[in-house]
């Protein structure tokens, strides 16, 4: 079952939504504002497959949302929004939006486009700058040339790809990735980043991509 965040302030829309998704196995998880959404999303981007966000909303308008999701993340972005005009169309897939639904409209339409979406997602390989991820195969190129990675470097470098130029706690990756208990005593993780960062050809004291922060964890600046 996909995970999908439901942006959207109009209670009854809200719910409408989730009940419709959810009876074509979408799980929906709803916010009504969107400051909360965004700190949830951050801390939890692995989780969703798909944001159905809409624009006019308490806090924040929609494309200063739109824009902060793209900044935290690669996931997949439909507009779902009575403001059906062309020049807000335009503004939200310049944005990052990956489809936009003109509000009134059938909620099946919405059933629809989402899993086009999450069609196109899995049969293609994702490309982040000079990476390219084979989520079937569990493998990561750059430039490419496959690395040889663990499971657990594959897992922590995915994280990093779709969190570039977020910092990342030890902590926060320890949750992330299967197979890692943290404890601050413990230096498992910087093992596998130290391992990581081998085989990226990178430099710790110059890095190009994995740059530490210091008491906290490390960012992905590649």
């Amino acid at each position: 079952m996909h995970n999908i965040l439901l942006i959207e302030d109009d209670l009854d829309m809200q719910t409408l939504i989730r009940d419709y998704l959810e009876n074509y196995e979408l799980h929906v998880e709803a916010f009504t504002k969107p400051k909360e959404a965004l700190a949830h999303l951050e801390n939890h981007s692995d989780k969703y497959s798909l944001v159905v966000l809409d624009l006019m909303l308490p806090q924040m308008d929609g494309f200063d949302v739109c824009k902060k999701i793209r900044q935290i993340s690669a996931i997949p972005i439909i507009i779902s929004s009575a403001r059906g005009e062309i020049s807000d169309k335009i503004l939200g897939f310049d944005l990052g939006a990956d489809d936009y639904l003109a509000k009134p409209y059938e909620p099946r339409e919405l059933v629809l486009r989402i899993n086009a979406i999450l069609r196109r997602g899995t049969s293609k390989n994702k490309t982040i700058n000079n990476f390219e991820i084979d989520e079937d195969k569990h493998e990561i190129k750059i430039d490419g040339l496959t690395l040889d990675l663990t499971k657990i470097e594959y897992d922590i470098l995915h994280l990093f790809l779709f969190n570039i130029g977020k910092v990342l706690s030890r902590e926060s990756i320890s949750n992330a990735v299967c197979g890692i208990e943290y404890s601050s005593k413990d230096r498992t993780i910087d093992m596998h980043i130290s391992n990581l960062r081998q085989k990226l050809g990178d430099d710790s004291k110059d890095p190009q991509y994995i740059k530490s922060i210091w008491g906290i964890g490390y960012k992905f600046i590649g």
